[in-house]
């Protein structure tokens, strides 16, 4: 059985960015039926420290976070997933799910946009790095837009595959950086089972790269009824959950679950908790 950890501060709940509304406003209370579960645990997230900010962002990003009033979970949100990560290198649990109430993939070393303050899942490997023998991380971003701050900060660490479903075709010299164009698929009258087939198609880049850890990226800004909308349903969320499940277990790695986009609170708890009862059970 899966030892499965579940980061989550209660200031999600109440500052989540980009909502109508609040789209954690049901948290952790839509949890409370997989908490019951013995390998399933909530931990509180952290505030990432300062120090550990500016081993990946320029000194000036602190000051404009500050006065961002969409960043006012930032410190919370990036140190969730830090210590989901540290609890995953150090074999405390096997699989995480991280909340953020700000998000991390539009982050860059000096500047930030779109509610992504300080770079989570970067500052988290720049951290595990120091603390473990990983070194090696593939991340598959299906949020709605592209992890451009991500990008840029691991543009040149030949250690770091990104794999991002975004609007661009793009692959690197190296291999190690690919864009996968899924918007053209808003355009069809079904784009569920295309999306998923294209997530299918390109998990075998993964296992040839031997990642120490796989990292998904998830966004349910695709959903038809979401601001980032592809016109996907729910299903396609689950099928590509069960697939980072089933490539993390053949390759004998941990899998953390990093939330990205999405505005609409129902989408949030018909969803989050959904993954989460996959990743405790698959």
């Amino acid at each position: 059985m899966k030892k499965i950890g579940i980061f989550y501060h209660p200031s999600f709940s109440r500052k989540s960015y980009m909502t109508i509304g609040n789209r954690l406003r049901d948290f952790p209370e839509a949890l409370d039926h997989l908490l019951k579960k013995p390998n399933v645990r909530l931990y509180e997230c952290p505030r990432v420290s300062q120090e550990l900010l500016l081993k990946v962002h320029a000194p000036e990003m602190i000051p404009m976070v500050a006065h961002d009033a969409f960043c006012s979970t930032a410190y919370e949100s990036a140190g969730g997933v830090v210590a989901g990560m540290e609890a995953l290198a150090q074999g405390e649990i096997d699989r995480a799910f991280c909340f953020i109430g700000a998000g991390g993939h539009h982050s860059g070393y000096q500047q930030f946009w779109g509610a992504c303050c300080f770079n989570d899942v970067v500052l988290a490997l720049t951290h595990v790095r120091e603390i473990s023998p990983w070194r090696r991380l593939a991340i598959v971003d299906t949020d709605a837009h592209h992890g451009d701050g991500t990008r840029q900060l691991v543009k040149n660490d030949p250690e770091v595959l990104h794999l991002c479903f975004c609007g661009d075709d793009y692959r690197s010299a190296d291999g190690t950086k690919v864009d996968v164009d899924v918007y053209r698929l808003a355009y069809t009258q079904s784009p569920d089972s295309q999306y998923v087939d294209l997530v299918r198609q390109h998990l075998p880049l993964i296992p040839p790269f031997k990642p120490d850890l796989l990292l998904w990226y998830y966004g349910f800004d695709t959903h038809a009824d979401d601001y980032g909308s592809l016109g996907l349903s729910l299903e396609p969320f689950f099928q590509i959950c069960d697939l980072m499940i089933q490539a993390a277990a053949e390759m004998h790695v941990p899998l953390q679950v990093v939330l990205g986009g999405g505005s609409l609170p129902y989408l949030a708890t018909r969803t989050i908790p959904e993954i989460i009862k996959r990743l405790a059970e698959g």
